[in-house]
Order: C-alpha cells, then structure tokens, then sequence
C-alpha cells in the first residue's frame, strides 16, 4: 500500500509543479498588469514637457538639474510627486520673495501643468506618490478617530480644529479649514517647511484618512452658536473673564453705591 501510494505521489509530482508554475506566473502577471496601468498615468512627453516647465520657471532657485542651491533653495531629488502636488498646487512655489515660510496664494500652473512638474521631478528619484482618491475620501475616514489623531498630533500647532495658529520666528502654521483633502495627506506625506513629516509608520493611511474626515467635518459651521474664534476653552475663559467677572463687579459697585 505504502509503494502505490509513493507511485501515485510520483506520477501526480509534475502536475502539481505545473500547476504551482501557472499560479506564479498568474500572479506576475497581475503585478506587471497593475504597474503598467500606473505607468500609463504618467508618458514620457509628461516628463519631457515638465523639465522644460521646471527649466523655465524653477531652475533659476532649485538649479538647471534640480540639485539645489546653498542658501537659495533646497535638492528636489527624491522628494517626490506628492511634494510638487502640494506646493505648486496650493501656489507656495513659486515664490514671489524670500521670507521665513512660503504663504499659500494664488495658484500660477494649471492642473495639467502641475502633473507634469511632479512627473519630471519624481523621475529624479524615488519619493511619495500623489494619494489616489479612495486614499482622501472623507466620507471612508472615521471622523472621531481622526479627532483623536489630529489633537495628538496637529493640535499644538494648527489648533484643536485647523484653524491655524502662530509659531516662532515669523512662522506659522496655517488654517486647514480651506485646504483639499489631498493636499492635506501631501502635507502629511512630506512634511513641508516646519511640520514634521508623518510616513506610514507614524500614522498609517487609514488614520490620514481619518484625519481628513475630522477636518472636513469641522466646515459645517459651529453647531454652539458663535465660534469664539474655534480656539476651544481659551476663547471661553476668556469669554467668562471678561463678562462674568465683569457683572460681578459692576453690580458689587452698584450694590455698594445704593448702601451709601
């Protein structure tokens, strides 16, 4: 019994390794599908046409090959797509003049123009991808664990809502109550001027996700009445200070004047 069952284990042996072959294969397949559908995304003439958009309008800072300058401005290699997104997509870059943080303004690219910067400078070198949009869609984040991120770890500087908030030296961390959900998890992503970056191993996508929602959900208005500001208990205190305590001593001063 023990022979035919080693027969019948030798003769299946090529089968299953045929078998094992197509699965891999299978999956190869799969892979070299996925990433020649995102190479698609981005063409050569995508490239081709960046570099000359980079070479016209930020190779006078960042250098003709995008290494960088001392004291002018810093090497885009290796920063990747998801960075040029963010600070030519919120019109930080270019900047009209040298200051301690480059401001938001109006954005001077197009769309298509914009795609095709971050696709020259992410051929440079590795660096963040752009988030698709499942990656920033609000309505998949949760909203209240987003809050409990967000105040861990953005609220110090941007304040408990994203309202923005001072830091030092001339800088400042600004309002996010205007900011896309993909510039958000870009900023997240790379980590522009003071912020720290947050890779994956700091908060992970699901949780930049979150973030967002909570974000997002703090645009509806102020459900309390009036905001105060939205800087939380400080604007309150501040609030019963200067009423409260106020009535308090007027009518101390107008019960005294009476007794006289």
């Amino acid at each position: 019994m023990h022979a035919l069952a080693n027969k019948r284990y030798h003769k299946a042996a090529p089968l299953l390794l045929v078998l094992a072959l197509l699965a891999l294969l299978t999956g190869l397949g799969a892979v070299a599908t996925s990433q020649s559908a995102e190479a698609t995304t981005v063409s050569a003439s995508d490239i081709e046409d960046g570099q000359k958009l980079f070479a016209s309008n930020c190779a006078t800072c960042h250098g003709i090959d995008a290494q960088g300058q001392d004291g002018v401005a810093p090497s885009l290699v290796g920063v990747g797509a998801a960075s040029v997104d963010f600070q030519v997509g919120t019109g930080r870059m270019p900047m009209q003049a040298s200051g301690p943080q480059a401001p938001a303004k109006p954005v001077q690219f197009t769309q298509e123009e914009i795609s095709q910067l971050a696709a020259y400078v992410a051929s440079l070198g590795a660096g963040p991808a752009i988030p698709t949009a499942e990656q920033v869609d609000p309505e998949l984040g949760n909203a209240a664990e987003g809050m409990e991120l967000f105040r861990t770890n953005c609220a110090m500087c941007h304040g408990s809502i994203g309202g923005g908030g001072a830091l030092t030296q001339g800088k400042f961390a600004p309002s996010l109550m205007e900011t896309t959900p993909t510039h958000i998890y870009e900023a997240m992503l790379t980590g522009p001027q003071s912020m720290p970056v947050f890779n994956n191993a700091n908060i992970d996508e699901e949780g930049k996700r979150d973030i967002i929602a909570y974000l997002v959900a703090q645009r509806d208005g102020s459900p309390g009445g009036l905001s105060l500001g939205a800087i939380g208990p400080v604007a309150e205190g501040f609030w019963a200070w200067i009423v409260g305590i106020g009535l308090l001593i007027g009518s101390t001063i107008w019960i005294g004047a009476r007794s006289s």
